[in-house]
């Protein structure tokens, strides 16, 4: 993870104590949220800020560079944290925005920030689940480029 990938300074230090402080974490869904995190890393339009409700769940939240104050999501990556010795992942993109070939994730209508969305629930950090989420990044990105031209 990248501190310049950050819209501000302190969300890149606020989400960095959040994960020194993970240390119970039996499933390794910590490695899971970096690599996913990781997936920025190369997308060079994209910037990143961290939303917390500590005991509900601390939101990673991708953003174009554009308009990131407000503007437009490319994806959100939520450490679900009400039990904080058993935590699982949400990954949710905007429905219009990613395809779901292998029907992993769930359709939530008006669940993603009042639009229709699709969510992706990790209990465990499985590679194949990880590569097919890391895709879905890739499409929403890439989508989310498109479409702001």
């Amino acid at each position: 993870m990248q501190k310049n990938m950050f819209l501000k300074q302190e969300d890149f230090k606020h989400l960095s104590d959040i994960l020194d402080k993970w240390t119970q974490d039996e499933m390794n869904m910590k490695d899971a949220f970096l690599r996913l995190c990781n997936r920025f890393s190369e997308k060079n339009q994209a910037v990143l800020s961290v939303v917390s409700r500590p005991g509900i769940s601390y939101s990673l939240r991708a953003r174009m560079k554009a308009d990131a104050e407000e503007g437009t999501l490319i994806t959100m990556i939520d450490i679900v944290d009400d039990d904080p010795d058993d935590r699982w992942l949400s990954v949710c993109f905007y429905g219009d925005c990613v395809t779901d070939p292998e029907e992993e994730g769930d359709l939530v209508p008006g669940g993603l920030l009042g639009e229709d969305g699709h969510c992706f629930d990790l209990y465990e950090n499985n590679q194949n689940t990880i590569t097919y989420l890391e895709q879905r990044i890739d499409e929403a990105y890439e989508n989310t480029v498109k479409n702001q031209r």
